[in-house]
C-alpha cells in the first residue's frame, strides 16, 4: 500500500476543514463509532428505527444545540451546527438526511420564523421529545412554492386557524419523517382572513398522537421505498379541516389579531413570501455540503482502491500495474479530487458567510439575498459534482465498486435526490442568472414577468466585473503584466480567472439582449422561455468562476510552502480540466484559439502525471478517516499483492 506525506496532508486538511475545523476534529473522534454506520440489509421499519436511536446519541454529544441562539437552548453557532451536521454523511447519509429535517429544516422554521411564544418547542425539539417534519413540498407544486393548494382560514369565532387539504395535488408529499415518526408539521399553506388570501405562511400543526396515531383530521401515509435513503420515513398528509390555535402561526413577519385583522411589517406580498423564504437558507447550504462530503468519501475509497489494485502486466518488466498508473485511471479521478477541494473552500467561505448573516454580524445591505444567491449556486455545483463523481468511482471500481459492501452504490442511491431537494438544480441555476442579470436591483424583486424581462433586456456593459470583486482579484494577480488572455501564459492565475469571468461576462451580455430582441415582438414568458437556454448557460458560467475565486482564496491561507505548491498545482488541475469540458464554447466564440485548446488538453495529462505521486496524500487531506470508509474491497483479496 502507498503511503502520503502526512506532514503536507495535514497542512492541507487543515485548510480544507476551515474555519470549523476543531468541530470536524471531533466529530472524526466520534463518528467512527460503530453504531453510526448505516446497514444496507434492515428492512424499512428497522433502518428508521435504527437512525432515529442514532439521532438521540447525536442528541446526547451537543450536535443540534450549535444551530440555536442561546436564548431558545442553543450556543448560537450556526457554522458550528452546518459543519458537524455535515460531518454525519461521511457516516449515513440518511442519518445526515433524518437529523438535517428535525434540527435544521423543523427546527429551523420554528426558531426563525416563530417568536417567543414558541420558544417550548424549540426546546424540545433540540432534545427530541419532539419530533417534527418540513411540510412545504406538494404532490402538485414543489419548485413553485408561491401557488402551494394548502390553506389555512382563520375563524375569528373560535380564534383558530383551519388547516384543510383542497385537492388530491394539494396533498403535503415526499415529507421526511411524515410516514411514521414526525409528531407535529410545519405547514407552508395560503392564509386566508377576513375573505383575503395573504399568501403562503408557515403554521405548527400536530398531527399524531404520543402513540403514533393519526389526529382527528389528519390522514398520514407512507411514500414507500425510494432509491435511497431508507432510514428516512418520508411521506404524505393530507388534512381535512384541522382546527390549530391562532398562536400555531409562527408570526415573526407576519401575525393576525384575535378578531382576524391581519399585519406585516414587510407590505408587499412578494417581497414578505421571499423574505420568509430566505430565512430557510441554512438548508440549502447543508444539502450542498453533504453532498460534496459524500463525493470525498467515494473518491477517499476509489483512489486508495486504484493505489493497491493492480491489472494487466507491464511488458518490460512483468509485474501487474497499479489502476492509478493508467492514465486514463488518472484522468478519471484525479480531475475529480481536484475540484473537492475547489468545493469544499467554496463551502467553506459559504457558510463563514451564512454564520455572519444569522448570527446578525453582518448587516450590510443585501447580504442575506446575496447569501441566498450563492448558496443556490453552490448547492448545485456540489450536488452535481457528487452524481458524476460517485458514479465515475463507481465504475473505476468495476465488479467490486458494485457491491453493497463497499459503499459506492449506496452512496450513490443516497445521493440522488440531493439534486432535486432543497432547490431543483435547474430552478436553482436560473434564480443564479436572473440575480446577475438583473444586477442585484432590489427594484426588480416586485416586478411582474414582463417587468422583469424589460429590465434584464437593459442590462449591458461588464457586468461580472462591475458586481464583484473580480476585476480587483484579477488585477492585484496581474501585477505589472500586460499581456492579452490569448497571449498569457495559461499557468498564470489572472490569465485563468481572466477566462472564467469572460465566459459569465459573454453569457450574461448576450442573455441580455437575447432577451431584448425577443421581447420586442413577443410576450415576456415566450421572450423568457426562448432564451432560457442561453440563461441557464449564464449561471453555470457564475457558479464556475465563483468557485474558482474560492479556491485561489483558499490557497492564501496554507502557510507551509510544499502543501501550498501542491495546493496550486491541484487548482491548475481543477481550472484545466473545467477549461476542457468547456472547450467549444471558448474556440466557437473566439475566446480561444485551437492551439490554445490542444495545450488544454496537454495540460491536463501533465497535470495528472506530476500529481499521480502524491494520490494519498490529496485523499488523506480531503479529511475522511480511513476508520469511517466502511469498503470491504480496500482489504480483501482483489487488491492482494500478488507481486
Amino acid at each position: 500500500m502507498a503511503t502520503g506525506t502526512s506532514t503536507t496532508a495535514e497542512h492541507l486538511r487543515a485548510a480544507l476543514d476551515g474555519p470549523w475545523r476543531a468541530v470536524r476534529e471531533q466529530a472524526r473522534t466520534q463518528l467512527a463509532d460503530d453504531r453510526f454506520t448505516g446497514d444496507p440489509d434492515l428492512d424499512l421499519k428497522d433502518a428508521r428505527a435504527r437512525v432515529l436511536e442514532q439521532m438521540r446519541v447525536i442528541a446526547g454529544m451537543g450536535y443540534p444545540e450549535r444551530g440555536f441562539r442561546p436564548e431558545n437552548g442553543g450556543t448560537g453557532d450556526p457554522g458550528g451546527a452546518v459543519t458537524g451536521l455535515e460531518m454525519l454523511a461521511y457516516a449515513d447519509l440518511s442519518l445526515w438526511v433524518k437529523s438535517g429535517v428535525q434540527w435544521g429544516l423543523f427546527g429551523g422554521a420554528v426558531e426563525n420564523l416563530g417568536t417567543e411564544r414558541h420558544r417550548d418547542y424549540i426546546k424540545r425539539l433540540i432534545s427530541l421529545d419532539l419530533l417534527g417534519c418540513f411540510a412545504m413540498t406538494e404532490s402538485g407544486h414543489g419548485s413553485d412554492v408561491a401557488v402551494l393548494e394548502t390553506t389555512a382560514t382563520y375563524d375569528p369565532a373560535t380564534q383558530e386557524f383551519v388547516v384543510n387539504t383542497p385537492t388530491p395535488s394539494a396533498r403535503k408529499d415526499y415529507i421526511g419523517g411524515a410516514a411514521e415518526h414526525a409528531r407535529m408539521a410545519a405547514v407552508f399553506a395560503q392564509l386566508v382572513t377576513e375573505g383575503k388570501n395573504q399568501g403562503v405562511h408557515c403554521f405548527l400543526v400536530p398531527i399524531r398522537d404520543e402513540n403514533g396515531a393519526d389526529l382527528p383530521g389528519v390522514t398520514t401515509s407512507d411514500d414507500g421505498r425510494k432509491g435511497g435513503l431508507p432510514g428516512v420515513d418520508n411521506g404524505r398528509i393530507v388534512f381535512d379541516n384541522v382546527r390549530i390555535p391562532r398562536e400555531n402561526l409562527l408570526n415573526r413577519y407576519a401575525d393576525v389579531a384575535p378578531d382576524g385583522t391581519y399585519s406585516s411589517e414587510i407590505e408587499n406580498p412578494s417581497r414578505r413570501f421571499f423574505t420568509t423564504l430566505g430565512t430557510l437558507v441554512r438548508g440549502r447550504v447543508s444539502v450542498g455540503g453533504a453532498a460534496a462530503a459524500g463525493a470525498r468519501v467515494a473518491l477517499s475509497i476509489a483512489v486508495r482502491y486504484a493505489l493497491a489494485r493492480r491489472q494487466f502486466a507491464d511488458p518490460d518488466t512483468g509485474a501487474e500495474t497499479l489502476l492509478l498508473d493508467y492514465r486514463s485511471h488518472q484522468r478519471r479521478l484525479l480531475p475529480l479530487v481536484a475540484k473537492s477541494f475547489a468545493l469544499a473552500f467554496a463551502q467553506n467561505d459559504l457558510v463563514r458567510r451564512m454564520d455572519l448573516v444569522q448570527r446578525g454580524a453582518e448587516i450590510e445591505p443585501g447580504a442575506q439575498r446575496s447569501l441566498e444567491k450563492r448558496a443556490a449556486g453552490l448547492k448545485v455545483a456540489q450536488t452535481r459534482h457528487a452524481t458524476r463523481a460517485i458514479q465515475e468511482c463507481r465504475e473505476a471500481c468495476g465488479g467490486a465498486g458494485y457491491l453493497t459492501e463497499n459503499r459506492l452504490v449506496t452512496l450513490k442511491a443516497d445521493t440522488d435526490v440531493f439534486t432535486t431537494f432543497e432547490g431543483d438544480n435547474v430552478v436553482l441555476t436560473q434564480l443564479v442568472a436572473k440575480e446577475l442579470l438583473t444586477a442585484y436591483a432590489d427594484e426588480v424583486r416586485d416586478l411582474d414577468a414582463l417587468g422583469w424581462v424589460r429590465f434584464a433586456a437593459t442590462m449591458a456593459g461588464d457586468v461580472v466585473r462591475r458586481n464583484t470583486g473580480v476585476r480587483q482579484l484579477i488585477q492585484t494577480l496581474r501585477d505589472r503584466n500586460d499581456e492579452s488572455v490569448d497571449e498569457g501564459d495559461l499557468s498564470k492565475r489572472d490569465v485563468q480567472l481572466q477566462l472564467f469571468a469572460d465566459r459569465e461576462d459573454y453569457l450574461l451580455r448576450t442573455a441580455a439582449h437575447r432577451l431584448r430582441a425577443r421581447a420586442e415582438d413577443t410576450g415576456p414568458f415566450e421572450a423568457f422561455n426562448n432564451a432560457q437556454d442561453h440563461i441557464l448557460a449564464a449561471g453555470t458560467a457564475h457558479i464556475d468562476r465563483l468557485v474558482l475565486e474560492e479556491f485561489v482564496d483558499g490557497i492564501a491561507t496554507i502557510e507551509d510552502p510544499d502543501a501550498r505548491a501542491l495546493a496550486e498545482t491541484v487548482c491548475d488541475l481543477y481550472v484545466y480540466s473545467s477549461l476542457e469540458e468547456n472547450l467549444s464554447w471558448y474556440i466557437m466564440h473566439r475566446f480561444m484559439s485551437v492551439e490554445r485548446a490542444k495545450a488544454v488538453r496537454r495540460g491536463v495529462n501533465e497535470l495528472v502525471d506530476r500529481l499521480r505521486p502524491d494520490a494519498l496524500t490529496l485523499v488523506e487531506a480531503m479529511g475522511v478517516p480511513e476508520s469511517m470508509l466502511r469498503a470491504e474491497m480496500l482489504h480483501d483479496a482483489s487488491v492482494f499483492d500478488r507481486s
